[in-house]
């Protein structure tokens, strides 16, 4: 990235209508005064502007980069191809992962499932991405994930949708959908996706595939576009709970202060050590309000309480709960993150400054023009938030979000009080199999409604920080159907034990 040019002294014109903007009376000379009293912050950006941004080296040749064709990109799960090989031994040798593209790899293009960022590629790898890469992975390419990562079906990347394997006339779920359609069909052994209302779960559920979202701040988000900061997860895609694992072992831990979602004590377990040592003893709550919504399904609420009392086969306790606060997950999670998506899509982009953490200055360039010039391709849900947003902060400030995250705080007590009694609590992952995909010409509403009609079991952990997994137990016409296990803050060790003990006993 080069530097830009010299900043110049504000005009009298930007003086003006900042004033304005800022609500201060301020005139001529007075304009005049504050004007010359920038001098030194003046200095100080031209310091920074001048500075040369380190860069990390890419000692990983990044092989040949394609953008695949029609006939070469099953399932339209591809949005570009790579093979760049990790180091020669680790933990991920012989192991191929496919990283949503939402997720930075130097050199590699990346589109965020939008035609607004058609062009930018980054100059960092993720910190993920390194990790896996000096564990031994190797990297197949970037998976098509939704527009702007705002959608929980298969539906809305400008490139298309990403179509079930098991059944093409079908979504595979979002934002992480290229990911799971690439696991479950046999492309590669394993994947990241990134999660803040469900979007590892969410396409676990629709496609077959297992799916973990770690507890909050286990993973750094380090070079990942994000949506909103208090929700941002990142997360294992694989075709089983030992893969999940894996990945998860390799990806989890402190980053050394450059993602202000984390703090020093998350630090990262051996998932794979303990991971066969059943779950005999454990209590397991089934939460009735993640059954009998007015979206769910009547065969998929029967398959998962099927699937709860075969735990019982495991030696555990599995009783029926009631966590009301539940109903009213969404509802507190989409408003405590109105402000802040605001800020991401209208300031910086998902790329942009998160709190004391590491950002990305080329990106934030490339969507400060992009975003001005084509905003009209963002797609129906972001528009639709930050249309809302805007009004709200024009009205009220930040004042509803900031009530609704001192809500979270009460919702997360809710699910903790369950916890001092159960080990962990069970659902549906989505109340419903994979929809339809709409046709090419659905109306606005049509393509919304099939955006954000799954999220209401898995949007509250988002929010609450419990580390939750998707694992498929079965299939009723066709479409996997995919139950959640979620469990207390820190013990994603335990939640991948019981996923993977009910893995061998089905």
């Amino acid at each position: 990235m080069k530097n830009r040019q010299k900043v110049n002294p504000p005009t009298k014109e930007e003086m003006q209508k900042a004033a304005k903007d800022l609500y201060f009376n301020m005139q001529g000379d007075e304009l005049q005064m504050y004007s010359e009293f920038m001098g030194g912050l003046l200095r100080d950006v031209n310091f920074v502007n001048d500075f040369k941004q380190p860069l990390n080296d890419q000692k990983y040749p990044r092989g040949k980069v394609t953008r695949p064709s029609k006939e070469d990109n099953p399932y339209n799960a591809w949005y570009q191809k790579c093979i760049i090989k990790g180091a020669s031994e680790g933990k991920l040798k012989s192991k191929t992962i496919v990283i949503k593209d939402n997720i930075s790899v130097a050199g590699v293009p990346m589109m965020n499932g939008s035609d607004v960022y058609e062009g930018f590629i980054p100059d960092e790898d993720a910190t993920v991405v390194k990790r896996i890469l000096n564990e031994g992975g190797e990297i197949l390419g970037k998976a098509v994930c939704e527009n702007f990562c705002f959608s929980g079906g298969s539906h809305t990347s400008a490139t298309g949708p990403v179509r079930n394997p098991h059944n093409e006339k079908y979504m595979t779920g979002g934002s992480s959908s290229g990911c799971a359609a690439l696991i479950v069909g046999g492309y590669s052994d394993m994947g990241i996706g990134s999660d803040q209302g469900g979007s590892v779960r969410m396409p676990a559920s629709f496609s077959g595939c297992y799916g973990i979202k770690p507890t909050y701040g286990l993973v750094p988000y380090t070079g990942a576009g994000g949506i909103e900061q208090s929700v941002d997860h990142l997360g294992p895609m694989a075709a089983s709970t030992k893969d999940c694992a894996l990945l998860l072992e390799v990806i989890a831990g402190y980053d050394d202060g450059q993602d202000p979602r984390q703090n020093t004590s998350m630090e990262p377990k051996n998932f794979i050590k303990d991971i066969d040592l059943g779950i005999k003893g454990l209590k397991i709550g089934v939460v009735e309000e993640g059954f009998g919504t007015p979206s769910s399904e009547t065969d998929v609420d029967d398959e998962v309480k099927r699937a709860a009392q075969e735990l019982r086969q495991l030696d555990v306790q599995v009783e029926n709960i009631s966590i009301p606060m539940h109903l009213q997950g969404g509802t507190i999670m989409m408003t405590s993150i109105l402000d802040g998506s605001l800020s991401t899509f209208s300031d910086n982009g998902p790329f942009g400054p998160a709190g004391r953490g590491y950002t990305s200055p080329s990106a934030i360039e490339f969507y400060q023009n992009a975003r001005k010039e084509r905003a009209d391709q963002m797609p129906v849900t972001v528009k639709t938030v930050l249309l809302f947003g805007h009004v709200m902060r024009a009205r009220y400030g930040n004042y509803y979000s900031a009530k609704a995250q001192n809500l979270v705080r009460l919702m997360r007590d809710s699910y903790d009080q369950a916890f001092k009694k159960y080990d962990l609590i069970l659902m549906p992952t989505t109340p419903m199999k994979a929809h339809l995909i709409p046709p090419v010409d659905a109306a606005p509403a049509t393509v919304l409604g099939n955006a954000l009609d799954m999220l209401a079991n898995t949007c509250p952990f988002d929010s609450t920080g419990h580390p939750s997994m998707s694992i498929p137990i079965g299939f009723s016409k066709g479409l996997p159907i995919g139950m959640m296990l979620t469990g207390r803050m820190g013990e994603d060790d335990l939640v991948l034990r019981a996923a993977h003990a009910f893995e061998k006993l089905r």
